[in-house]
């Protein structure tokens, strides 16, 4: 079994999905020495295999400073515990966090997988020596830095809204229900139309979902083309998080997947219906008995 430790580092990224700091929901923390009694207690079970420790700072991480400054961290407790109760962790769990670039201006603003893990290698292994600890299995959870740029979430445009000086809204067949991102912690994106792809004149437009809520913005300002009602709107930069997140709010039903590979599409999930939403339902006895 692993422990999952709060090692107290401050990623920098959004309050929402900073996982890592003191004051946060997630682990044992280390300054109040917790962890380390908690593990202790665990070692006196038989039943209990401890195998190593697991951690995760949090998410969107635009820097490799935070992760060198958790394996200190990490490693500086494990010496420590070590050192204390004769017990060498031989796992160690670095979690995720790598962030990547959703819009055209953020490209280079990220370390690069291989930069991310020579760091981490090289920091672990300088710990260790450091500390004289054996060194442990490496994990990582790599996640979005693999996967995002892989999907990509398609609508098809419907009411067009314009604000004369003001605003032009393209709402789309989606929104947060499909994306709660944006609404969840001002996740940003970027846009193209698909059958305009070489149209050269540009505006600025938001693109708005349909449900009733005014926070429901897929992309609060992007630059696309010209639009029309039946047009296909693609953004970009989705295949981490969309479809894991999406849900039936405002009973919405739930968007197909489709794999593309040597331009060849194959659904590998259905899109849901109507029978969907209400397959769980429950008849009452009193509408059986009345044959309703």
């Amino acid at each position: 079994m692993f422990f999952r430790i709060t090692p107290g580092i401050d990623p920098h990224t959004h309050a929402y999905i900073t996982t890592g700091k003191v004051d946060s929901k997630f682990g044992l923390t280390l300054v109040d020495g917790i962890a380390q009694r908690v593990i202790r207690q665990t070692l006196s079970c038989e039943s209990l295999d401890v195998k190593g420790l697991h951690c995760h700072i949090g998410s969107q991480i635009d820097s490799l400073e935070p992760f060198i400054n958790t394996i200190k961290a990490m490693v500086r407790f494990m010496a420590s515990f070590k050192e204390q109760n004769n017990f060498v962790f031989s796992e160690l769990d670095l979690g995720g966090g790598l962030g990547v670039a959703y819009l055209e201006e953020q490209k280079g603003k990220y370390p690069s997988i291989q930069d991310y893990v020579e760091a981490i290698a090289k920091t672990l292994q300088e710990e260790c020596e450091k500390y004289q600890y054996p060194l442990p299995t490496l994990f990582i959870e790599p996640g979005r830095s693999i996967v995002n740029d892989a999907g990509n979430t398609v609508y098809t445009v419907g009411m067009i809204k314009e604000i004369p000086g003001i605003k032009k809204y393209i709402a789309v067949d989606g929104g947060m229900t499909d994306n709660p991102r944006p609404i969840l912690y001002g996740a940003r994106y970027q846009a193209i139309v698909a059958n305009r792809i070489h149209q050269e004149s540009r505006e600025i437009v938001s693109v708005v979902g349909k449900c009733c809520e005014s926070g429901d913005v897929i992309i609060q300002q992007t630059e696309i083309s010209p639009v029309q009602t039946g047009d296909i709107l693609v953004v970009e930069g989705t295949g981490a998080y969309n479809y894991s997140m999406a849900s039936n709010y405002n009973l919405i039903p739930r968007p197909g997947v489709v794999f593309i590979r040597d331009g060849k599409p194959y659904l590998v999930v259905r899109p849901e219906g109507w029978y969907d939403l209400v397959r769980r339902d429950i008849l009452p006895e009193y509408l059986i008995e009345k044959g309703e």
